[in-house]
């Protein structure tokens, strides 16, 4: 049984097309587990709404607190981690995390910032150690076989390749984020156009739907043949 871990981070609480200023990243994430409901009914799905609820920002004590070996802990180091292991437990729990994560500003929300700053977590989600040869981290995920599956909007347009593809730092952000932990398998999907509000954002939105459809098709073709 598949389980999947869909996050929402946008700030936007509806969903385009429904609900009025309503979210396009959510309504593609709430497509995607639709679409993968239908190939595998009884999949398992783990929800986070960091937009609404968004996990408490990285402080010193949280940084005292992790660094420390768990042994070790005080009890109001295993306090101030408590979200972060919650967060951790849900990624570790997971085969597909799919996120709706709109871009803010050329990057992810603050609110999903937070939600990846909590789940890199040394000894949980990759290892550290001074002494060793090389490098001193290594990813702590990488033989779970878990996928990420980002699906974005944009105000303006071309940021895949076009004239604003050195302003996107959303798919890269997350990427790069869960890369370290050893989770490359990547998708992504994206509305854009949002600011114009013509029938340009309605060909986009069809189109992003279209990729959704297609992406949780070849996922779910590829765990059919494992």
């Amino acid at each position: 049984m598949t389980t999947l871990l869909h996050l929402d981070a946008s700030a936007r609480a509806g969903l385009s097309g429904t609900d009025p200023f309503g979210s396009h990243t959510r309504r593609l994430s709430r497509r995607f587990v639709d679409q993968w409901l239908q190939h595998e009914p009884d999949a398992r799905v783990i929800y986070r709404d960091v937009g609404q609820n968004p996990p408490p920002p990285v402080t010193g004590r949280w940084i005292h607190a992790a660094f420390t070996p768990e042994a070790q802990r005080e009890p109001w180091m295993r306090e101030v981690l408590r979200t972060s292991d919650e967060l951790v437990d849900e990624l570790l729990a997971a085969d597909i995390i799919v996120a709706g994560v709109p871009m803010y500003n050329f990057g992810p929300p603050a609110q999903f910032k937070a939600w990846i700053d909590n789940i890199v977590r040394v000894g949980r989600t990759f290892g550290f150690d001074r002494n060793r040869e090389g490098a001193p981290y290594w990813p702590m995920l990488t033989d779970m076989n878990k996928r990420v599956v980002v699906l974005s909007s944009r105000g303006d347009y071309g940021y895949d390749g076009g004239q604003m593809a050195g302003w996107n730092h959303v798919e890269p952000a997350v990427f790069t984020a869960l890369r370290y932990l050893g989770i490359t398998d990547a998708h992504s999907v994206a509305v854009e156009y949002d600011e114009f509000g013509d029938e340009r954002l309605q060909q986009s939105l069809r189109e992003a739907e279209a990729g959704v459809d297609e992406v949780a098709a070849s996922i779910a073709a590829t765990k059919d043949n494992q």
